[in-house]
């Protein structure tokens, strides 16, 4: 194998400990575990760019992330990829939410946010998030 190739690794491998074991382990906790535990994961795999971001997320395997619009405040993004992997309508996103918002953090050097709402017609995720201009944070 050269240095170029990667292995992947199944999606139906992923899905077992992503959809099962985790959810079994966090119980009703997976959503606040998983969000945090998304900002823990940008901290060891810093960004330098939103881009690189996006990039990030299709080598994570997370599926494709556009930006859909961009102010001063706020950015909104939307994940998009094959239905079978993004199982929209039975996986919980806030892993990818946190990871999201802990990289526009160290991007802006404000308290940031974000929010996910799933599409499941659209087979979409659209991230909100939100920093607040008022409230500084130390990097």
């Amino acid at each position: 194998m050269t240095m170029t190739e990667t292995n992947k690794v199944p999606t139906f491998g992923y899905e077992l400990i992503r959809d099962h074991v985790l959810s079994t382990i966090l119980g009703k906790h997976e959503e606040d575990i998983l969000y945090w535990a998304g900002k823990d994961l940008a901290r060891k795999f810093q960004m330098f760019s939103m881009e690189e971001t996006i990039s990030f997320f299709e080598e994570a395997g997370w599926g494709q992330l556009k930006l859909e619009q961009l102010s001063k405040d706020e950015a909104f993004y939307v994940l998009t990829g094959d239905p079978d992997a993004l199982q929209i309508d039975k996986r919980c996103f806030r892993l990818e939410a946190g990871f999201l918002a802990q990289q526009q953090q160290k991007l802006s050097g404000f308290m940031t946010e974000c929010f996910e709402e799933k599409f499941v017609k659209k087979n979409t995720v659209q991230f909100h998030i939100k920093w607040d201009l008022k409230e500084k944070v130390n990097s």
